[in-house]
């Protein structure tokens, strides 16, 4: 077997990079305030975030992004929305630390270089 990575903590901590993307069903057109919502929820668990045309990036530990999307549905259920359709994209990685600006700064680096 393979040995653990420092970066992750001999399984005790994962740190993940997730896109979420919330959808409620029947709501009418805008679901802005549904999205401001999910972005409350991130806000109150102290997890890293950047919203987007499409969805929002979140940035923390496994079980603490996991447990924000799962309130996510919950308020926008209590919001009145009575189905909820989620895209969820998950990237971990045990060789080094890595951030969503690191990525980004990775991509703006090689732009950058022309």
């Amino acid at each position: 077997m393979k040995p653990i990575s420092k970066y992750f903590n001999e399984g005790l901590l994962m740190n993940v990079i997730a896109d979420l993307c919330v959808i409620p069903i029947g709501v009418g057109v805008s679901v802005s305030k549904y999205v401001a919502e999910c972005e409350r929820v991130l806000e109150e668990a102290g997890l890293s975030y950047r919203l987007h045309a499409y969805g929002t990036n979140i940035e923390g530990d496994w079980d603490k992004v996991m447990t924000a999307v799962k309130e996510c549905h919950e308020r926008v259920h209590q919001m009145g929305a009575e189905r909820i359709s989620s895209s969820l994209k998950l990237g971990t990685r045990i060789d080094r630390e890595q951030s969503m600006q690191d990525k980004i700064d990775s991509v703006q680096t090689k732009l950058d270089q022309r």
